[in-house]
Order: structure tokens, then sequence, then C-alpha cells
């Protein structure tokens, strides 16, 4: 059976699902939109209409693709719903319509992840949803909470394509339960056969960020990818056993080898003996990748473990205020300028009196993204850019710094080149809180045929 990656988060290829599906067989299409962040904005996006709150480039997508899907028998599983996946799903069902296929495509609906609306009840009996970095008892900062979803598994997957359902539209389902479930439902597997559901989980793991397992963001041979203006996305060929083949379509661009697979699998792995999920326990130590042919990539003996009693969930809260401003600053003596320029600009701000939790300042160009590299940065720099970013509880000090770095092209070093983006934007701080909650607590839900 062939599982198709079609999307890697949201924003990613428009043309990617679409390539899939017309470039050569797949059984299923999983679309993969949802990362901790996109929770936040997408319950900022509720709380202002209703109506929001899911990946809207999901329902454009399915209005061009659903003729294909039905016509090839191609179902398709997504997290697309985000957090609300009901206005998702009735917006595919009225795509559906629109495109005359009423009565010929089956929209599923899985629920039960949001608890936000649960959860003074469920604090009220006992679940603390504790910080688990911190051990902070939620309690502490409930009013600021924004967003609380518990990370569900494969099961009410398998239980809507059970059920008929061509698309699943989820809420916050975990990246590998989107592939699993299918495999699940078209093997049989035992939800307790935990090698099986081991490997299912790997090929979930690789499939879900997208072309990143089939050449894009490879760092090993970088300069020898060929063909990323049309890259092909991952094709993962499972066997019933479990053993699978990682593959795309040819005539695609990009490349699926033993070094793709293998930067995709230790990508946000953790413990490689323990990559926990809903469903099972992976141990990642013991995959075994064989070059199989062009653009062929092997995997196979896959153990796995129990699943836990507890699920993790994904919380988000208002932290406080954020700004960031820059400047761009230009040879010669391009660092000097801008090293200047921070100086001057923090002793405003403390000239002020105001009060910031953080000041951070990057020059971009010289020691943004590693930190200093070994040695004084040349000092023939053609240009530097100056990005200052602060950080407070209140949005008074930010509001007022985002009026204090603009004077500074005409009070401060020379030739600033670039404002960018003209004065910066105040933004709230989302903060992540990741507890766990015991399963009983959670009950999802499936409903087919949204009408």
């Amino acid at each position: 059976m062939r599982v198709a990656a079609g999307q890697g988060f949201w924003g990613d290829w428009l043309e990617a699902p679409v390539r899939q599906v017309e470039g050569g067989p797949v059984d299923y299409l999983v679309l993969d939109y949802l990362a901790e962040v996109t929770m936040s904005i997408l319950q900022k996006q509720r709380a202002r209409d209703p109506a929001a709150g899911y990946a809207r480039d999901f329902v454009p997508l399915m209005e061009r693709l659903l003729p294909q899907l039905v016509a090839k028998g191609v179902r398709v599983v997504t997290n697309a719903g985000g957090v609300n996946p009901r206005a998702c799903a009735e917006a595919v069902v009225a795509a559906a319509r629109r495109l005359g296929l009423a009565g010929r495509v089956r929209v599923a609906l899985v629920t039960g992840d949001d608890i936000l609306p649960r959860l003074d009840d469920l604090l009220a009996a006992g679940h603390e949803l504790r910080d688990m970095d911190t051990g902070r008892h939620l309690a502490e900062i409930r009013p600021a909470v924004v967003s609380a979803n518990a990370y569900l598994g494969m099961a009410p997957v398998v239980e809507a394509l059970a059920r008929g359902a061509d698309v699943v539209v989820t809420g916050r389902v975990t990246d590998t339960g989107l592939t699993l479930g299918p495999l699940v439902h078209e093997f049989g597997w035992a939800p307790d056969d935990w090698d099986r559901i081991a490997a299912g989980t790997v090929a979930g793991h690789i499939l879900e960020c997208g072309a990143q397992s089939s050449g894009g963001n490879l760092l090993k041979d970088w300069r020898r990818v060929r063909g990323l203006e049309n890259p092909g996305f991952p094709i993962a060929d499972v066997r019933p056993d479990g053993s699978f083949v990682v593959t795309k379509h040819p005539g695609t661009g990009g490349v699926v080898n033993v070094a793709s697979v293998t930067e995709q699998l230790v990508y946000e792995m953790g413990d490689p003996r323990n990559y926990i999920t809903p469903d099972g326990i992976a141990d990642f130590t013991s995959i075994r990748l064989r070059q199989a042919g062009r653009d062929r990539v092997e995997v196979s003996g896959i153990r796995g473990r129990p699943k836990t009693e507890q699920l993790k969930v994904s919380i988000a809260w208002s932290y406080g205020w954020k700004a960031v401003g820059t400047l761009v600053y230009s040879w010669p003596e391009a660092h000097d300028k801008a090293r200047a320029a921070d100086r001057i600009l923090r002793r405003r701000l403390a000239d002020l009196g105001l009060e910031f939790e953080q000041i951070l300042t990057e020059f971009v160009g010289v020691d943004a993204t590693h930190g200093r590299l070994a040695g004084p940065p040349p000092a023939d720099l053609a240009e530097v850019q100056l990005r200052v970013g602060v950080r407070a509880r209140e949005k008074g000090p930010v509001e007022r710094f985002t009026r204090e770095i603009a004077p500074l092209v005409l009070t401060g070093p020379p030739s600033v080149t670039g404002f960018a983006g003209g004065r910066p934007q105040v933004q709230e701080v989302v903060a992540y809180w990741p507890a766990l909650i015991e399963r009983a607590a959670i009950e999802p839900g499936v409903r087919v045929e949204i009408l």
C-alpha cells in the first residue's frame, strides 16, 4: 500500500499534493499542517472569527483535487482541522457539493482533542496538567491559557476509515498517526502488535515533514541534489509485515537515499530508544536502512513497545509582549556601525526608564545563526543587519521600543540602507506548556458525512 506525503507544515508547497495524486499510483494522501505554535495561531483566529481556526489552504486544495481523488480512489487523511475541525469538514463538504460530488464523497470529522472548553472541569477533577519541564501546576496560569489540545493517535482515524470515509479531517492527531491509521485499517494490524505499530509510526515520521526526507533541506551533499524546482515528495510503499520502501514519483526532483531518510529520522527524535506516541513506543535504534535502488530506501527491523498510560497535552498561554526591529548598515565598517547603533539604542531605552524582561541583539551576517565564529569578523563586510528584539510582560515598554529604533536612521551611525518592514509590530508572546493527562479523560469522537 502506498501512502504519499502532501504537506509537511502549514505553508508548505501547494503543488505537492496535486503532483502526488497526478504523478503515479498512490492509495492515501496524508497532509500534516500542525505544530505547537500553529495551534495557538489557529486559536487566536477562531477567537476573532468562530468560523476560522483551521488550515484554510486545505479547502481550495480539496476543491481542486476531489474529482481526481474520487476517480482514482485515493483517500485523504489530514489534521488540517486545527482547533476547528468541524468548520473545516463542513467546508470540504460544501466544496464537494459545488463540484457536483454530493453523495460520492464521505467526509469524516474527528473531535475530542480540544480540551479548552473542559479545562476547568478537568482541573477540578484533579488533573493537574503540570508543566513537564518545570513541574508548575496549570492553575497558576489558567486565565492566560489560549489553547489546550491532547495528542490523539491513530484510533479515531482507523474508525473513520472503517466507516467508509474518503476524507478524514482531524484536529490534533499526531503527525505519525495520520499515516499509521490507514496502515492499521488496510492491513488489519492489532493495536497491540507493537512491532508493526512502531513500523507504521516510523513510516509516519519519515513522511511527516514532506520533502525533508526526499532531498529538501538536505545537509549531506546538498549541491548534488537536482530538480528542487519540482521536488518529489516522499511515498511509503508499505508491506503487511511492516517493512516498507521510501520512494518518490519518477521524473521528480530531489533524492531519496539513506542520508535523506536518516536526516529526517533524527529530526525531533529525542531519546532514540523511546520515540513515544499515543499509539506505542518505537525504538529508533532498531531501524535498518538499505539503498534498494535509485530513489528507493528499504526500512526494516523496527521494534516497538506498549503505549503509555497517559497522553501528552499541548497548551499555549499568553506570556507577554514582544517586538523585533531591524536596520541594515552598509560598507565600510558595517559591523562597527551596527554595534554602535545597538549601544545607542540600549542607552536611550534605559534613559527612558523602560523595563524589559529581555533585550536580544543579533548581527545578521556576523553571528546570528551560529554565534561568533573563530577569529574576528572580516573588516570588509558588505552589509550587516542589526536585529534587536525586546520582550516584556507589559505592552507599554514594547510599544515605546517600536518608536525608538527608526530615529537611528538619522540620529545614529551612517549608511543605513534598509529599515525592514517599517516600524516594528507589537506581538503577543505565546508560551508553550507541555503536560500529561490520563487517557481515560480524553474521548475522541468520529462523525462521518457532515451534511
